[in-house]
């Protein structure tokens, strides 16, 4: 089962960073019609490399972020609800293998595939709750770090001598702070979500076969009405 890899995966990694047990870490997601996952294989040996995980606001379930941060500060369980309406999700879980750090996998192409699938699943808006590296790069997706919670948008997670913080793309539709390059290949992989293409990493090229097509989306589903 695809959850099954992206699960193992991801605890790897965490396990790598010395990061035992994670506050909203829980296999409950992978039963929740409202939890989208994003792998990245490799092709030839059948490998998983990363992956990523939406997980839609709907009504029912709290958002990672929620469990995480809402106990320390309840704002965080309102910033959530004002979105609802609209359809909103939180990007989470996002990992890559050591294999391929430096690559981009997790800071440049599941970012950008994450939100060229928010139109397929009616997303308004998306969050996500970053480390202080992640939370630079967010910037070229258009999101904004989100200072009416925490101590200015941060706070000490997954343990005390880490910070992260919550940052929000309040127009994930239009992209509208988005930089350039990437507002252009999210809207590309919008039109075109099954394609092979040559992408730009960081210290090389790479040939990705994206297949970003969500066939159980509906664009309505997510838009709760409080």
């Amino acid at each position: 089962m695809l959850c099954d890899r992206f699960m193992e995966g991801h605890r790897r990694v965490l396990d790598a960073v010395g990061v035992k047990k994670v506050t909203s870490s829980s296999d409950d997601w992978s039963t929740y019609p409202s939890s989208f996952v994003i792998l990245v294989e490799s092709e030839e040996e059948d490998k998983v490399l990363g992956g990523a995980r939406l997980q839609a606001a709907d009504g029912v379930h709290p958002l990672p972020m929620e469990t995480a941060a809402g106990y320390m500060d309840p704002r965080v369980y309102e910033l959530v609800r004002k979105h609802m309406p609209g359809g909103t999700a939180e990007v989470c879980g996002l990992w890559n293998s050591m294999e391929v750090a430096g690559m981009g996998i997790g800071s440049i192409f599941l970012i950008r595939a994450a939100l060229a699938i928010s139109d397929q699943i009616g997303l308004d808006s998306m969050f996500a709750l970053c480390s202080p590296y992640t939370t630079r790069i967010a910037g070229n997706y258009g999101f904004h770090v989100e200072r009416s919670v925490g101590n200015d948008g941060t706070f000490y997670y997954p343990k005390l001598d880490l910070l992260a913080t919550i940052v929000v793309q309040s127009n994930a539709h239009e992209l509208p702070d988005a930089s350039e390059l990437e507002s252009t290949r999210i809207f590309d992989l919008r039109q075109r979500p099954i394609q092979r293409t040559v992408e730009q990493a960081r210290k090389s090229t790479v040939e990705i076969d994206y297949d970003l097509l969500v066939t159980s989306a509906n664009p309505n589903e997510f838009k709760i009405l409080l």
